[in-house]
This record gives C-alpha cells, structure tokens and sequence, in this order.
C-alpha cells in the first residue's frame, strides 16, 4: 500500500481580484458593526473600535487578516510606543475582538475565500500591560463609616467656610446612602428635593446621558438621606444648626449658577 497525495477540491482561491478581496473585508467589517449592536454596546464604543481597526489597516498596508504577531510588536513598540497605556490597552482589545469575530464566524469563508487562516495578532507576549477593568472593591463597615461620620459633623462648626462644608459633608453623606452618580450630585438642587413624595420623601437625580438629553429618575430618601439633607434644605433641621447671619441658602446649592460664575470670574 503506498501513500498519495491528495489536491484539494478548490485548488485556488475564490478571490483573486484586489477589487473581490476589498469588498469582501468590507462585508466583514459591516458585520462586525452590527454584531456589535446587537450585542448592545453604544454607538460611540462601537465606533472607536471601528477607528482602531481602521488606523491598524492604514498602518498595516493590506488586509487584517494578514497581520501577524510581529507585525503588531512593531505597531505597539514602535509607532505606538509614546501613547498611554490604557490607549494601547483599549486598541489591542478592539483588535482582539475583531480577530475572535472573524475567527468564531469566517475562518472557513476566508480560508476558502483568500487562503489564509486568520490568528490573532494580540497574544500574551505582546499585549499591552494593564487592565481597563475596574477591580473589586470591599466597602468599609457601617460602623467605621458611622463614624467618620459622625467626626466630620462635629467638625462642621468648626470650619472656616461652613456653607462648602456643609455641602460636600451631605453630598458625600448622599453617595454613601442612596448612591448617586457624581454628575448627579453636581447637578443637585434644593428644588429637586420632593419631601411629599413616598413615605420618605424623594430626591429628583439628573446626570446620566449625553448633555442635550439628561435622564432624571427620583431616588427615595431612605437609609437616614432625610435627616442629612435636612440640616441644609429649608424646614427644620435635624443635627447640625448653622452658624449665626449665615443664611441657609449658601449651603443648599449643589452648584453655582452660570451667571454667578461668569460674574466671579469676571
């Protein structure tokens, strides 16, 4: 019995034309993007891994699917080598997805299609260091924020500009009690704050979303949030008392009006 060697069904490639092989890596790049948005990820995520893969190809010279691990030790030692690192993080991801895309849905079509069999560029000996990720964080014991808490508003008197102490002692009070997000709280005023909604009362938060259209959501007052906001709203306070001819009204805005601004900086 002797051994013989076998041809292939398709002997060449089914693409041939510079102009095919184009149209067929932009027919992947399109369904990457929609992939992408059926995953769910926003609009502006899904296009900055459009524009690394586009600034890769643009450095590259030829297909993605042709990039080799080497060529990518040049890309990120040399002409990428001044960016930060989270920057070079984010785009050996953004490639790293596209190549598991192509790999996971067109490794047969592009092998059938050009010949060659896509890998990916991005491997653990030349992946930028770093991590994106945010990492766990353990939250303090209640006790141990009590009492910081309670430290901190007996020093309140005590302060030489008792209107942004008194602000920033409630705001970071706020985020440790019903959680909201920074912009949120720079956002914050007293006419946000519905004492008559709910068995608490209610907190109108703005913040989240582009700036031409802020989404608001009301938050209960709950988790002792009450007591704390008011000792700066109008009505009467619980704890801490202001200080003598220092009106309330200092204290209960979150942030300064433009006008106000403009006229200080003025």
């Amino acid at each position: 019995m002797t051994l013989a060697v076998v041809a292939p069904i398709r002997s060449k490639p089914l693409l041939q034309s510079p102009q095919d092989i184009a149209d067929f890596e932009q027919d992947l790049l399109s369904e990457f993007v929609l992939a992408r948005a059926a995953a769910g990820l926003a609009d502006e995520t899904i296009s900055g891994d459009v524009d690394v893969l586009m600034e890769v190809r643009g450095w590259f010279g030829g297909p993605l699917w042709e990039l080799a691990p080497s060529d990518l030790d040049r890309f990120f030692g040399q002409d990428q080598r001044r960016l930060a690192t989270l920057t070079k993080v984010r785009k050996a991801q953004s490639l790293a997805t596209y190549f598991e895309f192509m790999e996971v849905r067109h490794q047969a079509d592009i092998h059938a299609a050009i010949g060659v069999l896509v890998q990916c560029p991005v491997d653990e000996i030349n992946r930028p260091r770093g991590s994106t990720n945010m990492q766990v964080r353990i939250p303090p014991p209640a006790a141990d924020v009590d009492r910081l808490s309670a430290g901190w508003r007996d020093d309140l008197h005590a302060a030489r500009k008792y209107a942004p102490t008194v602000r920033n002692y409630t705001a970071c009070r706020l985020a440790s009690l019903i959680g909201p997000r920074v912009s949120e709280l720079s956002l914050l005023e007293v006419n946000d704050i519905r004492w008559d909604l709910g068995t608490f009362g209610k907190v109108l938060l703005r913040g989240k979303g582009s700036r031409a259209q802020k989404k608001e959501r009301l938050v209960p007052l709950i988790n002792g949030s009450r007591e704390r906001l008011e000792m700066v709203a109008p009505g009467p306070a619980v704890g801490v008392r202001p200080p003598p001819r220092r009106p309330w009204r200092a204290a209960v805005s979150f942030r300064t009006p433009r006008s106000r601004a403009g006229a200080a900086s003025a």
